[in-house]
């Protein structure tokens, strides 16, 4: 089941969000697996395409901001088709990951081949070292802040997050990823209080589910491309996020829905 996605304007006006279904984008998604498992991406390393694909590549920086045991880790395990950690284990340092993500412009009819690479640092190393966030900050295009819907005291702590991590005048995209979605019993942040960040803040929330998806037959591994079913959304809401805010800073596109006010739908 993939995981609802809360955006500021319509999602699907720039990016194609049911194109990975379809017998072309099945065919760009095997680039990404190996025997039906995520290929795990070096920083120099590309997905493997036939010739006749020619997607342009795009490539953006991304880091995760959150107090500890919210789910950093756990979030880039589950998109990048890595297990999930079972237990909280704090990051030691600055931990990278780069996954790839093809998707179809809506207007230009153009495969787009984007590289997500993603920063993640540990709490107690970013208070230890005054190089870490620096670090993490350097040519940044977007910050994902993150809260768990299990810690309450994480979502109101992220206006105080978010000034802290990004001045007003840098250009840089932010979004807030609510982690753990599914544990529904233990949710101790309701809808209402997400459509009223999204109002106050002007800040996009997605939401995301922090636990393992279905595995190979064998059970040895996790099934490749179950799990980019569960991620797809979430990585076409990111992408789109990301493809957007560089056209807007270009002066190339304007939202036509846009009207100052957040606009919420679920995917």
């Amino acid at each position: 089941m993939s995981a609802p996605v809360t955006s500021l304007v319509s999602p699907g006006a720039l990016i194609s969000p049911e194109w990975y279904k379809t017998p072309e984008g099945r065919e760009y998604l095997a680039g990404i697996l190996r025997r039906n498992r995520r290929r795990i991406f070096g920083l120099l390393e590309r997905p493997s395409l036939s010739p006749q694909q020619d997607p342009e590549m795009v490539s953006y920086k991304i880091y995760l901001a959150g107090k500890s045991g919210v789910g950093k880790t756990a979030t880039v395990a589950k998109l990048a088709g890595i297990e999930v950690p079972p237990t909280h284990q704090e990051t030691p340092g600055i931990q990278t990951t780069v996954l790839y993500w093809p998707a179809k412009l809506v207007q230009r009819e153009k495969v787009i081949m984007f590289k997500l690479h993603f920063w993640d640092a540990g709490e107690q190393a970013l208070k230890k070292f005054d190089h870490i966030l620096p670090a993490c900050k350097d040519k940044v295009d977007a910050v994902l802040f993150l809260f768990s819907f299990t810690d309450r005291s994480s979502f109101e702590d992220l206006p105080h997050l978010m000034s802290r991590v990004v001045e007003s005048s840098e250009s840089i995209l932010r979004l807030v990823v609510g982690t753990k979605y599914d544990q529904t019993l233990h949710n101790e942040v309701p809808t209402r209080d997400i459509r009223e960040f999204e109002h106050r803040w002007k800040v996009p929330v997605l939401m995301i589910r922090n636990v393992d998806g279905p595995r190979t037959p064998d059970g040895k591994a996790l099934d490749g491309r179950a799990g980019i079913m569960e991620v797809a959304q979430f990585l076409n809401s990111i992408c789109e996020h990301l493809w957007r805010h560089d056209q807007i800073a270009a002066g190339i596109y304007r939202p036509p829905d846009y009207t100052g006010e957040p606009k919420i739908s679920f995917i």
